[in-house]
């Protein structure tokens, strides 16, 4: 079953980009580039966003048509599935205005934050109505974070959707690691027994794998905020309901890393007054600014992607 929609998924997200990109080009729903960013990659402009329609559409239908003929109705998959739609539709108007008004700007950050934490917040409290637990698996112990809990389960969700879509800067880069992200959690539902949040996760596995596709060097076509925020979303949602809050931190660490450089190099520019501790953040672009190619890039982040993996798949089945 779980090899199936992986291949349905990937079927449909192949189908939706051969039909989509041509589309999009036709609207000229084309990507406008930072003037702030790498020089190279101005060659970019004008290649399609929102393509991140395709893998959420196929992601979605894949996991609806196992819903229902195998009978998989969830409440907890029901709103993995909201999670899921509402951080893409964030994204989805944020390059809405991108692509119409032709800047690079869209929402501002305080209103896409806001947004963000009204979900985010939602999400835990219906969650905790349910039933969820405050308490939090260390492995070696459980520790009660009481009313904390649904102000941390915020923080990873605003947290990761922003995290992957800081992460979205090259080509490929968020669909390889956001696709080995969702594979090992994927792994870990079915190893806890949770086939209905499995079978979302390696449908969101199988339509990045199409969606790489298209998107990986030279790019026909960007994800955009469309999806590189529904994506972040919706993984420490699967984390918060399989109770591996923590896990998240070691499978998602490269979108943790790249979080912390923009963090780091905000602080030292003005803790220093003008001085930067990469060539630029996110720190994918301090090594392409080094004279690594994309490519090389790209590789080495889904490596360390695949060792976090193996690694928070290993913690995890010891935490359950």
């Amino acid at each position: 079953m779980e090899l199936t929609v992986v291949l349905v998924a990937l079927l449909l997200t192949l189908i939706l980009g051969k039909y989509g990109i041509p589309y999009l080009r036709k609207l000229k729903a084309g990507q406008s580039i930072r003037e702030e960013g790498p020089q190279s990659h101005m060659t970019k402009a004008g290649t399609p966003t929102m393509g991140g329609l395709f893998f959420m559409i196929a992601s979605i239908v894949a996991t609806i048509i196992y819903m229902i003929v195998f009978q998989l109705y969830n409440i907890e998959l029901y709103l993995l599935l909201v999670v899921f739609i509402a951080y893409m539709g964030i994204g989805f108007f944020d390059d809405y205005i991108k692509v119409m008004a032709k800047q690079n700007l869209g929402l501002t950050a305080m209103q896409k934050l806001c947004i963000q934490v009204t979900v985010g917040t939602i999400f835990t409290v219906v969650l905790m109505q349910l039933g969820l637990t405050t308490t939090i698996n260390l492995g070696f112990a459980t520790i009660d974070l009481g009313w904390l809990y649904p102000i941390l389960t915020t923080i990873l969700l605003v947290g990761f959707s922003n995290a992957t879509n800081l992460t979205d800067g090259l080509d490929g880069l968020l669909g390889g690691t956001g696709a080995i992200a969702f594979f090992a959690f994927g792994f870990l539902a079915l190893f806890m027994g949770r086939v209905d949040v499995a079978i979302l996760c390696f449908a969101v596995f199988g339509s990045l794998l199409g969606f790489l596709v298209f998107n990986f060097n030279p790019a026909q076509v960007f994800m955009g905020d469309t999806g590189s925020l529904a994506l972040g979303g919706l993984l420490a949602a699967v984390a918060i309901v399989l109770k591996l809050e923590l896990v998240l931190l070691v499978i998602g660490l490269v979108f943790v890393i790249e979080t912390a450089s923009v963090m780091l190099q905000v602080s030292y520019f003005k803790a220093t007054k003008g001085k930067r501790l990469f060539k630029m953040s996110p720190i994918h672009h301090h090594f392409e600014l080094s004279g690594w190619s994309e490519v090389k890039v790209v590789t080495i982040f889904y490596s360390v992607a695949f060792f976090c993996a193996i690694v928070g798949i290993i913690l995890g089945i010891g935490m359950y």
